[in-house]
């Protein structure tokens, strides 16, 4: 009998979620005049794994596959997209379901780190159990090339066009794939900064999109849980537009990974690798 094999597959059925902004009516404080203006939506997503409640994120309902893929895999539920054997979306309004089916190995070591998460837009930490969940010990990446600073040049510009949710009506982080040869390759959208990195993440392997030599660029600060999910999806450089904490710096010296900020105003700053260890 043959084995069933291992496919990152397309939902088998979804219901279709709210739309990404909403248009809502205000009035000014002393109701002088009244307008409408478009609002950034979010729904709740209850995500299973074969059966049992995982996690229940604040997202916004767009790209809810690739966010479930990238969530997986940056959260360390599975260790390749493989182990995702198929994956179904159902609900309506602001309540949405996910029901994944993952291999049994990555089903029991879920079960091991006995983890439920509540999660929100602003944390992406929230609900693990030990300190030992929150600092995994990841795997050190084998170190890449700097880019080149002109593939910097005007990059904060240039993202906005794959920002459209968040030129329309704000409020949301955005997350861009910049190629082995400097072209912005795509870009995802969310009110929750990793929600955002964990979409870009799942859209690529899902499009199976080489990741070497490529960086991704977030529009957010730059905090633990980040440094973590690029680590886990193997991206070797990491652009953010605002500055890293402590501990994401220290993790990205640690794993090789190349962390720059991307300041408004001023010069790129390379954080990671080591100023003493640059040639």
């Amino acid at each position: 009998m043959n084995a069933k094999r291992p496919t990152c597959a397309a939902p088998a059925s979804v219901s279709p979620a709210p739309a990404a902004s909403q248009t809502y009516q205000y009035v000014t404080l002393d109701h002088s005049q009244g307008a409408q203006t478009a609002l950034a939506e979010e729904v709740a997503l209850a995500i299973a794994f074969n059966g049992i409640n995982q996690a229940v994120m604040l997202v916004t309902p767009t790209d809810l596959e690739d966010f479930i893929v990238g969530f997986s895999l940056g959260s360390g539920i599975i260790q390749e997209p493989g182990e995702i054997y198929d994956l179904k979306l159902t609900g309506s309004g602001s309540a949405q379901y996910a029901q994944v089916e993952i291999a049994s190995r990555a089903f029991w070591n879920l079960k091991q780190q006995r983890r439920q998460l509540a999660g929100t837009s602003g944390c992406g930490l929230c609900g693990v159990e030990a300190v030992e969940q929150a600092l995994p010990d990841l795997k050190v990446l084998p170190g890449a090339p700097l880019p080149p600073a002109q593939w910097l040049e005007g990059l904060r510009q240039r993202i906005s066009d794959f920002q459209p949710l968040g030129q329309h009506c704000g409020a949301v982080h955005a997350a861009v794939y910049m190629d082995a040869q400097g072209k912005l390759l795509m870009g995802r959208e969310d009110i929750g900064r990793h929600n955002a990195l964990d979409k870009l993440i799942g859209a690529l392997v899902r499009q199976n999109i080489d990741m070497s030599g490529g960086a991704a660029i977030v529009t957010s600060r730059c905090s633990l849980e980040l440094i973590q999910k690029v680590l886990r999806a193997g991206i070797q450089t990491l652009i953010s537009l605002s500055s890293p904490t402590g501990l994401a710096l220290q993790w990205a010296r640690r794993h090789n990974l190349n962390l720059i900020h991307l300041p408004q105003k001023s010069a790129p700053r390379v954080y990671s690798p080591a100023q003493e260890n640059l040639a």
